[in-house]
Parts: structure tokens; sequence; C-alpha cells
């Protein structure tokens, strides 16, 4: 996975989400690459690709995230 864009790292964890979280670390280490590679200071995720697009979930979501070094923001349909 080397030289990926923080876009395709982002659409490989959501596929991964689909899978149980399939390798879910392994796109974690992609994006926080990318991330580096490309200056993002966070990733911006859709809350509508998300499994558990509640509160909860992505709280979740940016607490396991935050664990690994990147900052997670979400956009659209936050309810």
């Amino acid at each position: 996975m080397s030289d990926i864009t923080v876009s395709a790292a982002i659409d490989a964890i959501y596929a991964s989400i689909k899978n149980n979280n399939e390798d879910i670390d392994l796109h974690i280490a992609a994006l926080k690459a990318a991330m580096a590679r490309e200056g993002a200071k966070e990733a911006v995720f859709e809350t509508s690709k998300l499994a558990q697009p509640n509160r909860q979930g992505r709280k979740l979501m940016q607490a396991y995230f935050k664990k690994k070094g990147i900052a997670v923001s979400f956009s659209g349909g936050a309810e």
C-alpha cells in the first residue's frame, strides 16, 4: 500500500468497515502515511457511508482513530 492518496485510503477504510473491519489497522496506517505525504491535518468521512452513523458510532470511530494518531471529522447527515 505504498503511496496511495488520502481519498483512496479513506475508500479502503469504507470497504473495510463494510467487511466487518477486515484489515482496518492496515488501512488506517496507509491513511496516516498518505495524510503525512499530503500534509492533511484530519481525515473527513461521510456519515452516510459508516456502518454506525449515529453519534455513538462516530465517537467510537474518532476515539479508535485518535489512538492511531489520526484526527477524524464527519460530513453530511449527522444527527
